[in-house]
């Protein structure tokens, strides 16, 4: 699907009643303090950016009813309904198998960066599995690198409890990550409960998992983190340099084949998938 979209796209005046969910939306959880701010923002301005909705047209005995499926916009479809708009401004867009709509409302959603982390590996999730889409043609059509979109889904190989947390905004992102890097479910608890109970900021929570690793100086811990850095976003994967100042080893992680594969590519060329 192209990322480039025309300049101007048509825009009609629907009315609220003719649009439904979209049943493939990836956006589940409204906050809402947000959606009555919204509400308040949409009774005083108006609707600045129209949703984004598909035609469903159904044969009846007297001709033809025409129906919208909302694609992207639900919070502004719903603060419209809180204070009784009959009519909100949309583009009509043409999706016509679930995967069209599911991969549309993604994307009208991530560009806008309308969902949260775990609600975006849920759809990363659904488009692999139920659409048989791998990786690279999933990041293609986000506009994100396949590292991205790897990492992402990652995330939901976290313990239910973490994901809740994660969904609530209890901890961020890259706490999440950093959490994944333990090395197992039961770890991966023990420092989410610490972490809850200490407020440990990103680098506290990055230097308690490394607790288990050979002793370094404070110079030395610094100066690994910066080559892991380095490496890390070179490589896109999780990467730890463990040793002292003559000896030592670097662990490079992934998490499938697939991330096994694109980091022997990264390492070696073209020669490493030949």
């Amino acid at each position: 699907m192209p990322k480039d979209r025309p300049e101007r796209e048509a825009v009609f005046h629907i009315e609220v009643e003719k649009i439904h969910p979209n049943p493939y939306q990836p956006r589940h959880e409204f906050n809402p303090e947000e959606l009555e701010e919204l509400a308040q923002s949409i009774r005083e301005y108006g609707i600045i950016q129209p949703l984004i909705v598909s035609k469903i047209v159904r044969e009846t005995e007297t001709g033809a009813d025409v129906e919208y499926q909302l694609i992207a916009g639900e919070r502004r479809l719903l603060a419209a309904k809180k204070i009784g708009l009959m009519r909100v401004p949309a583009i009509v867009r043409r999706a016509d198998t679930p995967k069209m709509k599911l991969e549309l409302a993604l994307i009208e959603n991530i560009q806008r960066s309308d969902l949260s982390p775990l609600e975006t590996a849920k759809a990363y999730a659904k488009l692999q599995d139920e659409f048989g889409l791998a990786q690279r043609e999933i990041a293609m059509r986000v506009g994100k690198s396949r590292e991205v979109v790897a990492n992402t889904l990652r995330l939901l190989n976290l313990p239910s409890e973490i994901q809740d947390a994660l969904s609530r905004g209890e901890i961020n992102e890259s706490q999440a990550r950093i959490l994944l890097s333990a090395t197992d479910a039961a770890e991966q608890m023990r420092l989410f409960r610490d972490l809850l109970r200490q407020k440990m900021s990103v680098r506290e929570l990055r230097r308690k998992t490394q607790t288990g690793t050979v002793a370094v100086s404070p110079l030395q811990n610094s100066e690994h983190r910066f080559w892991e850095e380095q490496l890390e976003e070179k490589l896109g994967a999780p990467v730890k340099v463990i040793g002292e100042k003559d000896r030592g080893r670097v662990v490079i992680e992934f998490f499938s084949e697939e991330e096994r594969a694109e980091l022997l590519h990264r390492l070696l060329g073209e020669r490493a998938g030949e």
